[in-house]
Order: C-alpha cells, then sequence, then structure tokens
C-alpha cells in the first residue's frame, strides 16, 4: 500500500507541475534537446542555390540511418562529429558530379538561428548546437533543419520511439 500511495503521490506532482505549466520546456532546455542543421551554399546564384539541394538530399540520406540510432542529443553530437570528413566527402562527391569545383566545410559548432516551426513544433531564435556544411564560400542562402531529435529525416527504415517518463515512473514503482 505504501508503494501505491508513493506513486500516486509521484504521479500527482508530475500532472500539477504540467497544469501549472512548471512542466513546459523552457527555451534554454530546447536549445540545449536540439542538433540542427545547416547547408549554406556557395553564393545566391542560382546555380549554386540548386546544388546545396542536392548536397543537402545526399547529406540527409547520409545521416539518416546514421542518428536513427541515437537516443539523445549527446549520441547524436558524438555521431556528427565523429563522420564530419565522411559528410565534406559526400558533398565534395555531389559537388563534383554537378560539375563544380569548389569544396565543402564540415563542422558542429554553436550558431544562431531565427525563429523556425516544424509542424505543432516552435523553436525559438537564438543559440544552438549545428553541423554545419559550408559549400565553397558559404556566403549564399542556406537550408536549414533538425537532425536530432530527427525532425526533417524520414525514412521508411528508421523508426521513432516516444516515451513518457510518467509511464516509465509508474512501471519504475509498479516493478519492485
Amino acid at each position: 500500500m505504501k508503494k501505491f500511495l508513493t506513486a500516486a503521490f509521484i504521479v500527482a506532482l508530475l500532472l500539477a507541475a504540467i497544469v501549472l505549466g512548471m512542466g513546459a520546456q523552457t527555451t534554454a532546455q530546447a536549445k540545449n534537446d536540439y542538433l540542427r542543421i545547416h547547408v549554406r551554399a556557395n553564393s545566391n546564384e542560382q546555380i549554386d542555390q540548386s546544388v546545396k539541394y542536392k548536397v543537402k538530399d545526399e547529406i540527409v540520406k547520409y545521416i539518416t540511418p546514421r542518428i536513427g540510432e541515437c537516443t539523445d542529443k549527446p549520441a547524436a553530437m558524438r555521431v556528427i562529429s565523429g563522420m564530419l570528413e565522411e559528410l565534406e566527402e559526400v558533398a565534395d562527391n555531389t559537388l563534383s558530379a554537378n560539375g563544380f569545383n569548389y569544396k565543402s566545410r564540415a563542422s558542429v559548432r554553436a550558431e544562431e538561428f531565427p525563429t523556425r516551426v516544424y509542424g505543432d513544433l516552435t523553436l525559438d531564435e537564438g543559440v544552438y548546437d549545428a553541423l554545419i556544411i559550408e559549400l565553397g564560400s558559404g556566403t549564399g542562402d542556406n537550408w536549414w533543419c533538425v537532425i536530432y531529435p530527427p525532425l526533417c529525416f524520414t525514412s521508411a527504415t528508421t523508426d521513432v520511439e516516444y516515451r513518457s517518463i510518467i509511464y516509465d515512473i509508474i512501471n519504475k514503482f509498479k516493478n519492485r
């Protein structure tokens, strides 16, 4: 009975926190939970903008199966940081196959982003960790999205599992 009361008390506290807004994620927390991506074109010339999307498609295709295995942002950061040379090779091969002689540079760093809406999710403007892929001079308009959680990376072979902290807490107490 004591375990049941303890579990019920914890659930009540969590529900109260959610109802009172204390469970809402702050902007600072959100910035720590997301790993974003920027692909910057060489210039704003139509030809550079066009190849930017081809590079983006190849990068997304390359990253998707690898990032799909990550269960948190630190794991995603490790995976992405460990494949920077490979990502440059993917980008450079795409550039070369499309007749461009400039190269790419890939890095992971903190980067300023404007407010962005992804369906029901709004990410406020601010500094986020990001994979940055610069094509040539990298001074053209860019494409951006979120690598982790994979909001813009979908694949038929990648399943996303959502978990409830309340459900996990209840099961933890129930299984004691």
